[in-house]
Order: C-alpha cells, then sequence, then structure tokens
C-alpha cells in the first residue's frame, strides 16, 4: 500500500535533479561564453593600443626631413680617383669647353671679367660690344668721364662701382704698366677690382697660365663632388689645386662652369639627365626623373642659344643675340 505513492515522488525528485543539472550547464555555458566575450574584448582593447603605440614612434607629428643614404666612407686615394675620372667625363661631355665671356685681347677680357659679377656672362656679352667700341684701349677708358662710362655699363648692374673699378684699373695700367695687362697674378691683383677669380680667368685664357677659376657654379661642385666641404673661394681653389695637375686646371674651370650652368644647377639640379651621376654623391639632390630632368637642361644641351654673340668654331650651338645700344655712342 505505502509503495505506490512512493514512486512518483522518486520520479519527481529524479526530474527536479535532472532540470537542477540542466540549469547548473546553461548557467555554466552563459558564464564561459560571457567570459570568452569579455576576454576577446580585452585581446581587441589590447591590441588596438599596441598598434596606436607603434603608430605613435613610427609616424611623429612632424614629417622628418628627408636623409641623404648612408655612404661608405671614401677614402683620400679613391676620391681624388674619383675627381679624375669626373674630370676626363666632362671633357668628353664638353670637348668644346671655353670661356664665355667675349674677348679679343687681356685688356677685353679683364674689363669682360670685372663686369662679369654678379650678372650673367651673357648680359655682359650683349654690353662689350658697345663698350669696346667707345674705349678700346686703357687710355681711352681711363678718359672716359664717369656718367658717360655708367650708362656704357648699366645693364650689368651695380654700375656704379663697377665704373669706379674699370676706371681705376685703366689709370692703372696706363700708369703702371706702360698700357699693358700683366701676365703675373701678384700684379693683376693689384688692379682696382681685380682679385684672385677674375686673375686666374685672364692668366689662364689670355696668358695661358694654368689657373682654378672659383666662381658660384665651381664652387658648388666641387662641394657637390666632395672635392672640397669649404665655403671660402682661396680655400676651395688650393683644395681642388692639390688634386689635380697644373696643366688641368684652367680646362677642368671651364668643364665643372659649363656643367653647373647646364646640368647641375643651384636650386634644381638635372640628375637623371647628368652623364656623371654614377660618379657623384650628391645624385638625388635634384631631378632624378630623366624625362623631367632633360627638360631642366639649359643652353646648347637644352636647344637654347648660347652665351656668347661670337663663340668659337667648334660650338655645336646657337650664338646668342645682340642687344641694342644703351645708349647713342658719340
Amino acid at each position: 500500500m505505502n509503495a505506490t505513492p512512493e514512486k512518483p515522488a522518486a520520479a519527481k525528485k529524479a526530474v527536479t535533479k535532472k532540470a537542477t543539472a540542466k540549469k547548473a550547464v546553461t548557467k555554466k555555458a552563459v558564464a564561459k561564453k560571457t567570459t570568452t566575450a569579455k576576454q576577446a574584448a580585452a585581446t581587441k582593447t589590447a591590441a588596438k593600443k599596441t598598434v596606436t603605440k607603434k603608430a605613435a614612434k613610427t609616424a611623429p607629428a612632424k614629417a622628418p626631413a628627408k636623409k641623404a643614404a648612408a655612404r661608405k666612407p671614401e677614402s683620400r686615394v679613391a676620391m681624388v680617383r674619383r675627381a679624375r675620372r669626373i674630370n676626363r667625363e666632362l671633357a668628353e661631355l664638353y670637348p668644346y669647353a671655353h670661356p664665355e665671356l667675349d674677348f679679343t685681347n687681356p685688356f677685353e677680357l679683364l674689363v669682360a671679367t670685372v663686369l662679369s659679377a654678379q650678372t650673367t656672362d651673357l648680359r655682359v656679352n650683349q654690353t662689350t660690344p658697345h663698350l669696346f667700341a667707345v674705349c678700346p684701349t686703357p687710355e681711352d677708358m681711363a678718359a672716359m668721364p664717369p656718367e658717360k662710362l655708367e650708362e656704357l655699363i648699366r645693364p650689368t648692374g651695380f654700375f656704379r662701382a663697377k665704373t669706379r673699378s674699370l676706371l681705376g684699373l685703366s689709370a692703372a695700367l696706363r700708369d703702371r704698366f706702360g698700357g699693358e695687362v700683366p701676365g703675373r697674378l701678384e700684379d693683376l691683383v693689384t688692379l682696382p677690382g681685380v682679385g684672385r677669380k677674375t686673375a686666374n680667368v685672364v692668366l689662364g685664357n689670355a696668358f695661358g697660365v694654368p689657373g682654378i677659376t672659383v666662381d658660384t657654379h665651381f664652387g658648388r661642385l666641387a662641394r657637390r663632388f666632395g672635392w672640397t666641404t669649404s665655403e671660402d673661394a682661396e680655400k676651395v681653389e688650393a683644395d681642388v689645386a692639390e688634386i689635380f695637375p697644373k696643366s688641368e686646371w684652367t680646362m677642368l674651370s671651364h668643364r665643372v662652369v659649363f656643367h653647373g650652368r647646364r646640368v647641375c644647377h643651384s636650386r634644381k639640379p638635372a640628375c637623371g639627365a647628368c652623364a656623371i651621376a654614377p660618379l657623384c654623391p650628391s645624385y638625388g639632390e635634384g631631378e632624378t626623373d630623366p624625362e623631367k630632368a632633360r627638360k631642366l637642361l639649359k643652353y646648347e644641351l637644352g636647344g637654347q642659344p648660347g652665351q656668347r654673340l661670337k663663340p668659337p668654331a667648334d660650338y655645336p650651338g646657337q650664338p646668342a643675340p645682340p642687344m641694342a645700344p644703351p645708349v647713342a655712342a658719340s
């Protein structure tokens, strides 16, 4: 009699136990799911923080300046060999290199070189035909009224200071050197307005005495080529003189200046069109794309007129156009 009601109680107890177990499993699964979600969120946040830290390190607020590629230190012997090879390459590129001032005698070259300060050789060449027609000798120029001389050379700029130099050097040539331009550097640098650069131009091109002409183009390229680090013209001259034999000095000056005016410009060198790019430690300072670089070439390399109205016979470019006289000659 008592056994019958006990059976359903046991069944009920088993069902309850089963339900409790199921509930526990469900609760555990929910807890596990929640924990997994929290861990995933934490991992994602940590990863985000790591990426942010890395970005902060690799991308500073200000863009870094463009750095030149690190180069292997070059020995003195290697530099001299490279420098002399550059000279040979430039000789092949510019076999017609020459002084880009028009002149027929040492006095004309001296005057033209003094006038070339702070202006182009082209402007000087367009000005001197009228000047030399009026005063072809030191005696004629020394006797010229300052106001008239100023008007004749006005196109070259700084005409008042240049007038004082021309009158002074002309008088010195007349009074101290018999109206002749001296062929020694020691004498030339005593003339008003004549420094080492001007003296070397005259000596090298009018007298055949080797000299290195350090103008802005030569100094810039000598530093880019790694021949010197100096900004001082006399120091640059001394540094370069130690690299090359004396017999090369005058033509080296012409070749380097030619290259500086045509290819290796001050603001934007045409690196991609440079024949000596493989030898240049400064390659990449300018335009490296060949097509864009070719558009930067000047004078005969760019299909434009040169700087001389009367260039040498072997010059492959066009003569420069003349300029109308600044004043009527009388």
